[in-house]
């Protein structure tokens, strides 16, 4: 892992750990995760490996990282302040789950890379997984989750927006 990568995980960590006290829910702090992992993705995919069992590691995955997002994105509270701005404020449960899908990757990719490469490799092998399958999950777990998460806080501050509006009317 280069401090690149390190930088980025981090750095998806804290997008959720900062909301722990609450933000505006703005275009730009919904935006920040999706720009972060779609530089990962550009930086790291390079095709989606379909040999084996590769798809059933990628579909679980991301099946994992949807679930925790969208979890994170449910239990994020978000309501009008008096001044009419929109808040978001992630609860503790909303930052476990997020921590727990950054965690996950970020814990596995240390041990990839400091010792784990040969068990993963025997793994990959006794499983017909191929070795790209592994950054594919990966990658697109991260997108699913941050897409998840994103979508639903997005979603309910609309609903929050249109309900302001509606009281105005």
């Amino acid at each position: 892992m280069t401090w690149i990568d390190w930088l980025v995980d981090v750095a998806l960590i804290g997008v959720v750990v900062l909301q722990l006290v609450g933000r505006r829910l703005t275009a730009r702090g919904l935006l920040v995760p999706v720009v972060l992992v779609s530089w990962a993705g550009a930086h790291y995919l390079d095709g989606i490996p379909t040999a084996g069992n590769d798809l059933v590691l990628i579909a679980l995955a991301v099946a994992l990282g949807a679930g925790l997002g969208v979890g994170a994105g449910v239990l994020t509270r978000v309501s009008r302040r008096d001044d009419g701005a929109v808040f978001a404020r992630a609860t503790a449960w909303a930052a476990v789950l997020w921590v727990l899908g950054m965690g996950i990757r970020l814990v596995f990719q240390f041990y990839a890379t400091h010792g784990g490469a040969v068990a993963v490799a025997r793994f990959s092998a006794d499983h017909l997984l191929d070795a790209r399958a592994w950054v594919t999950a990966l990658v697109l777990m991260a997108f699913a989750e941050v897409f998840g998460r994103t979508a639903v806080v997005w979603l309910r501050g609309q609903g929050v927006r249109r309900a302001v509006r509606a009281g105005a009317a």
